[in-house]
């Protein structure tokens, strides 16, 4: 069946599907680590690229051809790249389109271990990268060398919920030819599509909401054009990142019911939000869905909804935070996000311990910063949570 004119829930339940001999109703676990040939001729095609048969779990699998077919059709894009982990497919994006003596132009309040691994690793090969609030297009376009190769966007940004306008990106980006990457993780492809708007590579880590139930970890890239597909497929290959057979079915099982749960998340988060920006002890929130966000009107035109992810500061800073986090009994204190339950975590000693206090403060990630990731309980369960924890605080 061809799917690509489905409606987006429908693509979730039936896209990347395939006829296996035995009929099966679900995508089967290929759990093989290689695959035989017909005979001596069908593996030299194979390797030859003149058969698309299966060779070698880390070149291809069915079963992670479905999840990425999958993904690449929710995202509009040509093919998808399954890794291991989310940061494999950062890695595959930074090994396939830098090199020596190149730069990289990024939002600034992006993952952590995102920035770190360019500050403390590629740097070392002779890599630059510039971090600016991206919320500015004229920051990017006034950051621009002769040797920028990428404009790296995360949007809403890990974890201050800053939005970049995808569309001046790219306006930006074809002026110079540099290439967009979009990091797509806090809203998934049903409230946002980074490749409708010209991006030419967009990526998740598929742990958080597009796998959403905090029970395995991977990554997934989806490019626009072939031409940049063929350059970081190979790249996964070489770095030995694959997605495990396993691991894909899981996530395709995930993404079935990925609109129905990001549904529950934001219509939870905006009553949460709401209650957070009329706390007494709560100094500031950022929430897309709410018109005190300073891009609330950008958030409007490029999302097709607020998602789950807020962030704000309690008045008391830091040790407040801690108050808080120590005392929440339904919301888990754990990193990561996007999963059927409700996660709360400070940024400053976690996810973003690793940069520089300094680099940090710039991006806007302040001590007292608090990282919330709204899940699908009864929201008055959660809100009865967060209302007992904040009363601890002095």
């Amino acid at each position: 069946m061809d799917t690509k004119n489905l409606g987006f829930n429908s693509k979730l339940i039936h896209a990347g599907m395939f006829d296996d001999q035995f009929g099966s109703a679900t995508v089967p676990i290929y759990q093989t680590s290689t695959f035989k040939f017909k005979d001596a001729d069908h593996g030299a095609a194979c390797f030859a690229g003149e058969d698309d048969g299966y060779i070698y779990t880390r070149i291809n699998n069915p079963t992670i051809d479905a999840l990425e077919n999958l993904v690449a059709e929710l995202e509009n894009g040509y093919r998808g790249i399954a890794c291991s982990s989310g940061m494999g497919a950062v890695n595959t994006i930074y090994m396939a389109l830098l090199e020596q003596g190149s730069h990289m132009i990024s939002t600034a309040a992006v993952y952590g271990p995102s920035r770190v691994v360019i500050e403390k690793h590629y740097s070392r090969f002779g890599v630059e990268a510039t971090y600016l609030d991206t919320c500015h297009p004229e920051n990017i376009r006034n950051a621009i060398r002769p040797y920028t190769k990428i404009i790296y966007i995360e949007t809403p940004a890990n974890p201050t919920m800053d939005v970049t306008d995808l569309a001046e990106v790219v306006k930006i980006a074809r002026e110079h030819n540099i290439i967009t990457v979009a990091d797509n993780t806090f809203c998934s492809p049903y409230l946002q599509r980074p490749l409708d708007f010209g991006f030419d590579v967009v990526f998740h880590s598929i742990t958080k909401f597009l796998n959403g139930h905090a029970d395995i970890v991977g990554g997934v890239i989806v490019t626009k054009e072939k031409e940049i597909y063929d350059r970081l497929r190979p790249m996964m290959v070489t770095l030995g990142c694959n997605m495990d057979p396993h691991q894909a079915y899981m996530v395709i099982r995930g993404l079935k019911t990925l609109s129905v749960r990001m549904d529950r998340s934001q219509e939870n988060a905006m009553k949460i939000a709401q209650y957070l920006e009329t706390h007494p002890k709560v100094k500031w929130v950022r929430y897309p869905g709410l018109k005190s966000h300073p891009q609330y009107d950008l958030c409007q035109k490029q999302m097709d909804g607020p998602g789950g992810m807020i962030s704000f500061e309690l008045k008391g800073g830091l040790e407040a935070g801690k108050v808080l986090m120590n005392s929440v009994k339904l919301c888990m204190l754990a990193v990561s996000l996007g999963g059927v339950e409700t996660l709360i975590q400070h940024p400053a000693s976690m996810t973003h311990s690793k940069m520089d206090k300094q680099s940090r403060l710039n991006s806007g990630i302040t001590d007292g910063l608090v990282r919330f990731s709204v899940g699908i309980e009864n929201v008055d369960d959660i809100l009865d949570d967060l209302a007992q924890g904040l009363d601890k605080i002095s």
